[in-house]
């Protein structure tokens, strides 16, 4: 499974991961796919496309706006599934997951999108609100497609559960930093620090720590906490800030590199 292999050979050098999520389809899909091509310049590690959903429980308004341009543009399942088709064709080998919540999986079929998704090049999956306890049938397609899976952990997880979490994740396990919905945060939660400590005391696979994380100078800060950093609401806005393709292709390729930067001076 690719992203497993590209994180966890980064921790054994020493290195953080910086993963990088977009919306598929704001404004876009070929837009997207260009954007795509940005953060590979810029050194992501791995790719979220976001699949816009029109009941996006844990996303706050920043990618709220964002799913209901993509849902606008008719992005569709199956549409970001050849998005991914073509970055292949294209010579893009950086690892490609899927953030998405469970109806559009379900009304695709599980077997489907693991079949479809092997045949285009996707890496994996994370299902936001499908519980690793619920995710039998889920897991086991993925696993004999050979698609990692993704599943969350928060500053709520007991340690009994984290094992379950663990269990389920092939990729990796996204850490939630903070209670609510996704969104740029000001502040790095005081106890992050002992909250990561303990689960990647608890946990083999990498931890990648995500929710609210928007500056170089937090993506620094927790950088030495965590096996790698998820950077998404902060990229969704500067895309929509900008007012070409053009301009939010040079921007994004800019931030992202930022950030691959802050975390360079972190490792070791």
């Amino acid at each position: 499974m690719r992203i497993a292999k590209v994180l966890q050979a980064k921790r054994e050098r020493g290195e953080k991961s910086f993963v990088a999520y977009l919306t598929a389809g704001d404004p876009d899909l070929k837009t997207t796919g260009r954007l795509v091509h940005a953060l590979v310049r810029a050194g992501a590690d791995v790719i979220e496309l976001g699949v816009p959903h029109s009941d996006p429980v844990a996303d706050g308004p920043t990618n709220l706006s964002a799913a209901d341009r993509a849902l606008r543009q008719g992005t569709t399942v199956t549409g970001i599934l050849e998005l991914v088709a073509e970055l292949r064709s294209q010579r893009v080998e950086i690892p490609i997951l899927l953030f998405t919540y469970c109806n559009p999986l379900l009304q695709f079929g599980y077997r489907r999108f693991a079949e479809r998704g092997k045949q285009v090049g996707l890496d994996g999956a994370l299902v936001v609100d499908l519980p690793p306890e619920e995710a039998g049938e889920y897991r086991q397609i993925m696993q004999e497609a050979g698609l990692g899976t993704v599943f969350l952990a928060s500053p709520t997880t007991t340690v009994r559960r984290l094992a379950l979490v663990n269990e389920a994740s092939t990729a990796f396990v996204y850490y939630v930093s903070r209670a609510g919905v996704t969104g740029a945060q000001k502040v790095i939660s005081r106890s992050l620090r002992e909250e990561l400590a303990m689960v990647r005391s608890q946990v083999s696979r990498p931890v990648c720590v995500g929710f609210g994380l928007s500056t170089p100078a937090q993506v620094a800060e927790v950088a030495p906490w965590a096996d790698g950093v998820i950077v998404g609401s902060a990229l969704v806005n500067l895309v929509q800030s900008c007012r070409s393709s053009e301009m939010a292709e040079e921007k994004l390729e800019s931030f992202a590199r930022e950030m691959v930067n802050a975390l360079a001076k972190q490792e070791g």
